[in-house]
């Protein structure tokens, strides 16, 4: 099978990884990979925003499949452009893809089925959201509607602060057309979990749990990321648990989209709270975690292409998988200035090194390769992930690994996978 993989961060090194594991794959192309990408996939110099090249590109190259990972093409609409040239892609039409592109109309789809999740007011305008807010009871969350990189999302300990959140998307366009509308939603207390399953819009296919950290700072501080780190399995996500949100948020969300008519091929990745009177949704998004997917795949128990192809062909219930049982910890190595504007252009050392005990990979996302040497090109630049006999034997490699990297201003939480909930497993 000869397959192209779209995208050029760690979740996409991590799925050329898996992919180019698979006895099924031929060929692996990426467009437009990074320097890690490129060990494993011929690269191609169409970017991943590039939505009529890309469609160029799979007729070119007769791709027998296009797995999309982030989710700004799927919501430009490559999935529907490949469907009319009858390529398969693992990944929903632009219909679908809303369910991340619009956080209001996942909350509204969610309200009509009945599916749980927080309360939530949307604001257009913000004289008229200030004099709600006025009196509202904090903490709230203020949330962009659209896509923002994972920044669009301020959790606000005061009405004051929530008020300030909105007038920077409504007022001051910090987040332009994604910020024109808000959600205003009431705080929800608990533990927060990362649920994925592939799915071909009937069938489920469930991925191993997982946890991500994403404060920029140690012990959860300072604003918030795209993902500082990750732990696979989530602590305090039993089996019994895993099959309550399958019956009560999953299934119903295929119900509520098949109702609706909205086609729906690829991964849905539920953000969950675990609060006291049930696990609800956060929110949806329509494409593989990241830095969940770094820490997913290497405990996947199949193979990820066949699935991939079957979800994307309408064929998933002919295919089963496990989970290795060893957990896995990944370890994100940012650049100085991130989650603000990151120093870039660094040289990056010991790549090699890192990778050298068992059971250590090193995904590269913010990189690109210059006269023969790796360098820092983003905010989020590598993930070290490891796995173990138990949490805290693959932290301990994952950390040793990053101990033999090195660039100049490299910064990494010293906690993952040593918060409260994961502490002596």
């Amino acid at each position: 099978m000869k397959v192209l993989l779209v995208g050029s961060g760690g979740r996409e090194h991590a799925l050329a990884w898996a992919i180019r594991n698979s006895p099924r794959c031929d060929a692996l192309l990426a467009a437009p990979g990074n320097p890690g990408i490129a060990a494993l996939a011929r690269c191609l110099d169409v970017s991943a925003e590039d939505v009529d090249g890309l469609a160029r590109a799979a007729a070119s190259e007769k791709a027998d499949l296009v797995v999309v990972g982030p989710e700004a093409p799927l919501a430009k609409g490559l999935a529907d452009r490949l469907a009319e040239a009858r390529i398969p892609c693992f990944g929903p039409p632009a219909a679908g893809a809303r369910l991340e592109a619009s956080k209001i109309f996942a909350k509204e789809l969610m309200r009509r089925h009945q599916i749980p999740t927080g309360r939530a007011q949307v604001f257009e305008d913000a004289v008229a959201a200030r004099a709600t807010l006025a009196g509202a009871t904090a903490p709230l969350v203020v949330k962009a509607d659209g896509l923002c990189a994972g920044k669009g999302v301020t959790v606000c300990q005061t009405a004051e602060e929530a008020i300030a959140a909105v007038d920077e998307a409504l007022v001051e366009g910090r987040f332009g057309e994604a910020g024109r509308r808000v959600l205003v939603e009431d705080f929800l207390a608990g533990e927060e979990v990362s649920i994925q399953a592939l799915t071909d819009g009937n069938s489920l296919l469930f991925l191993p749990t997982a946890r991500d950290h994403k404060r920029i700072g140690d012990r959860d501080t300072g604003p918030n990321t795209g993902g500082m780190g990750a732990v696979s399995p989530a602590p305090g996500v039993s089996e019994a648990l895993r099959a309550e949100v399958e019956r009560d948020i999953f299934v119903p969300l295929l119900h509520a989209l098949r109702e609706e008519g909205i086609p729906f091929r690829g991964v849905l990745y539920a953000g969950l709270m675990l609060t006291r009177s049930g696990p609800k949704v956060l929110e949806w998004n329509v494409r593989f975690g990241d830095p969940e997917t770094q820490v997913l795949l290497p405990r996947f128990g199949g193979d990820l292409l066949v699935a991939l192809h079957a979800a994307a062909t309408g064929h998933l219930e002919r295919v089963k998988a496990s989970e290795d049982p060893r957990p896995a910890v990944a370890v994100v190595v940012a650049a100085a200035g991130y989650p603000g504007k990151p120093r870039t252009g660094d040289p990056i050392s010991g790549l090699e090194r890192a990778e050298s005990p068992p059971d250590v990979l090193v995904f590269q996302a913010g990189t690109a390769l210059r006269d023969g040497r790796v360098l820092t090109s983003g905010g989020r630049v590598l993930a070290v992930m490891a796995r173990g006999a138990s949490v805290g034997e693959a932290r301990r490699r994952a950390y040793e690994g990053l101990g033999k990297l090195s660039f100049t201003g490299m910064y990494f939480r010293k906690d993952i996978a040593q918060t409260p909930a994961t502490r002596g497993l």
